[in-house]
């Protein structure tokens, strides 16, 4: 099938042509034959690289030539953002992946808008005016529906914009679903399954230096190393390949790139501007070594790097300049970048409370759909290690030939309803106990789980929560959002972190920061760092020396969550007191990603207790505003005049307090020169000519007091 003959605008199919794609693949031909571009719904369940992006992009085309709006929502922010460069050629393209309490009325101008489920969630439950108007919603990785963190999210997302558009085409798009036919029905959608691939790949298991294939085995040509993992990528890149190595944690991550680094001994002359760029960067010893394992040709990449470098990692792989990276499974989760081969070393993960478990065949597949570079590789390899000759079988048996797990709803987890129902009280969806119930038959678990019984418990123990807590009102059997309840949910928090907050400001008797990062630290929306032995020591002397700041008294029966909580809160301030990167990592064993993943979220939350305050607690309303401000920004208060004028940081506003010049006032009487004998005048220049251009130099405001509140957009 030609792209020419489809009837969509001319300038795409020009585009595609310039790339050198004029005609359809196999399960793209089936997709328009099942209806794509006439408004029905699909399912498209087809292998990585077999082209859903181009699927979606003909329908979201073809949809905004009938005047039509479409929302593409994906799981990562990094994936968004891929998204959005790819598909802004020819559309106008909006991207919403942060501040969570906002409309965001200005993205219904786009043609095109691509969002996280999570931003997409909070858009409804602020009422975003356009959502009504979207006639496309592209779903991509729609199997994270049975995800047991997000899956609920993003089931109900697509129950309410089903709702609120019943003419709405839903497309699906994955490539590991071990129940397609059951999904596709609750979406009413066509079900388009092919195993088809533009480039072959070949599963197998390698042991003592041969790969098993079931149509034959293939011996190494040189095995120079004692490690199977390495032999595998060293005979990849020996033919002119690439190679991901998948492994269970970032210590083995790291571990085999410096292996990799020292044996590949890469002389490729774009190796040393990537290596480079992460050096001046570098402020971690991590930093460091994955600098120097750069320079050689192999690369890490888990969530604990911070962001610039997993982009810059991810840069030089697709250059073809780092020939291998070593992964923990993030790297599988939807991220385009394939290789020749793809080693699967660890197939058993540590779970907390288990020990050590096998992966998931999903997460398996997910991983082997990596092999094979269309255009560039003859054909892709994915490959299992075996420990022993009789677990060749046994991993043919348990991944290769195995289907991935059937998809299930997590809708119906008492923990996870809850705030979903009081979303839909506050949003009106549903305002009785038979309208929530009937709004959840239209969800996957309404659709899998004939039998309610089980959905209206959960149901009624969480309105009597909601009740109990005052978040709604029943009139004679009919609820309403309090003006509480709406806010809590407009602010995207779990109402139980909500209660934990509101509990705390009203019991407190002095405002303390360490009190409200401890009692945040502890909810279910701040993930806590994990416990070592050798913490307790230093956690148990601190609570008792400075038992005074603290919100939270010490629980004899949940020793462990109170000292995660603590651990937490005080890697926050010790961020918000200005410690090095360097610092925390050392001092709390953690990686620069993991500083970033938790300022992250509590700024998020010390915001939504910066609005709590202000409706409970009035009289500390500015100093919770404050510390969102210092934990957003690593300052203490005293640079907060500082901090909002452009281009000054942390390591600058601090450089010029030292200096004298606290406050925009002394900074202009100090004058551009004195200025730029501290900062450097480009800088110098810059803070200036803000200054002059209308910068108010107040210093930084609350969020709703004029000033645009601390955006996640900083973090990630």
């Amino acid at each position: 099938m030609r792209l020419a003959d489809l009837p969509v605008p001319a300038p795409l199919v020009e585009r595609y042509a310039a790339a050198g794609i004029t005609e359809l693949y196999p399960p793209q031909a089936a997709c328009v034959e099942h209806g794509l571009l006439d408004g029905e719904n699909l399912l498209v369940a087809i292998p990585t690289a077999s082209g859903k992006t181009l699927v979606a992009e003909l329908a979201m085309h073809a949809a905004i030539a009938g005047g039509g709006k479409c929302l593409y929502i994906v799981p990562l922010r990094a994936l968004a953002a891929e998204k959005y460069a790819e598909f802004s050629e020819g559309a106008r393209v909006g991207i919403a992946t942060g501040d969570f309490d906002r409309r965001d009325d200005y993205l219904g101008r786009n043609e095109i808008v691509v969002a996280t489920s999570e931003k997409v969630d909070s858009l409804l439950r602020n009422r975003s005016p356009w959502l009504s108007g979207v006639s496309l919603l592209v779903v991509d990785e729609i199997h994270l529906v049975g995800s047991a963190d997000r899956g609920a999210t993003l089931e109900l997302v697509i129950a309410k914009l089903r709702r609120l558009n019943p003419s709405l085409q839903v497309i699906g798009l994955s490539a590991t679903i071990g129940n397609p036919a059951e999904l596709a029905s609750w979406l009413g959608a066509n079900l388009v399954a092919s195993d088809w691939r533009p480039v072959r790949l070949r599963q197998g298991v390698y042991h003592r230096g041969t790969i098993r294939f079931h149509d034959g085995c293939r011996e190494l040509d040189a095995t120079a190393s004692k490690s199977d993992d390495l032999n595998l990528c060293l005979d990849t890149i020996a033919e002119g390949g690439q190679c991901l190595v998948f492994v269970n944690s970032r210590r083995n991550a790291e571990g085999f790139a410096k292996r990799a680094a020292s044996a590949i001994r890469s002389t490729e002359p774009a190796l040393a501007g990537y290596a480079g760029r992460i050096q001046d960067l570098a402020t971690t010893e991590l930093d460091r070594t994955l600098s120097a394992c750069v320079a050689r040709g192999a690369a890490f990449h888990h969530a604990g790097l911070r962001r610039e470098y997993r982009a810059l990692v991810e840069e030089g792989f697709r250059s073809g300049a780092i020939r291998c990276i070593a992964s923990t499974p993030t790297l599988a989760a939807g991220l385009n970048l394939p290789a020749r081969r793809v080693v699967v070393r660890d197939c058993f993960r540590f779970s907390g409370g288990q020990g050590m478990v096998p992966i998931p065949v999903q997460e398996y597949h997910q991983m082997a759909g990596r092999a094979g570079r269309p255009h560039l590789d003859p054909y892709g390899e994915a490959v299992l290690i075996a420990k022993s000759e009789e677990a060749v079988d046994e991993l043919f048996e348990r991944y290769i030939d195995a289907a991935p797990e059937p998809i299930a709803s997590h809708c119906g987890d008492p923990g996870v309803l809850c705030t979903h129902v009081l979303s839909l009280i506050a949003t009106r969806f549903a305002r009785t106990e038979e309208d929530l119930a009937s709004f959840m038959a239209t969800t996957f678990y309404g659709h899998t789980h004939r039998e309610t019984g089980a959905i209206d418990e959960a149901i009624r123990a969480a309105l009597l929560f909601l009740l109990d807590a005052e978040m709604i009102s029943d009139l004679s059997g009919r609820y309403e959002a309090t003006e509480y309840g709406a806010l809590v949910s407009r602010l995207y928090v779990d109402p139980v972190t909500a209660e934990l907050v509101v509990h705390a400001l009203l019991e407190a008797g002095d405002y303390t920061d360490m009190g409200l990062l401890q009692v945040l630290s502890a909810t279910p929306d701040m993930p806590a760092l994990f416990l070592k032995s050798r913490d307790m020591e230093g956690l148990s002397r601190f609570a008792y020396e400075r038992e005074e700041e603290l919100w939270m008294d010490f629980p004899w029966d949940s020793q462990e969550a109170f000292y995660r909580a603590l651990k937490t809160a005080l890697l926050l301030a010790d961020y918000a007191g200005e410690a090095t990167e360097e610092m925390i990592c050392e001092r709390y064993e953690v990686a620069p990603g993991d500083i970033h993943s938790a300022v992250t979220n509590i700024a998020w939350l010390v915001h939504a207790a910066t609005r709590l305050a202000s409706m409970f607690r009035p009289e500390f309303e500015r100093p919770v505003s404050e510390l969102e401000l210092c934990v957003a920004h690593g300052v203490r208060r005293e640079l907060l005049p500082l901090i909002r004028l452009r281009g000054i940081g942390r390591v600058r506003a601090r450089r010029l307090f030292t200096n004298g010049i606290t406050d925009p006032e002394s900074l202009r009487a100090a004058g551009r020169e004195e200025v730029g004998r501290i900062l450097g005048r480009g800088i110098a220049d810059q803070v200036f000519d803000h200054l002059e251009n209308g910068g108010n130099g107040t210093g930084p405001e609350p969020p709703g007091g004029g000033a645009r509140q601390a955006s996640l957009h900083q973090f990630g």
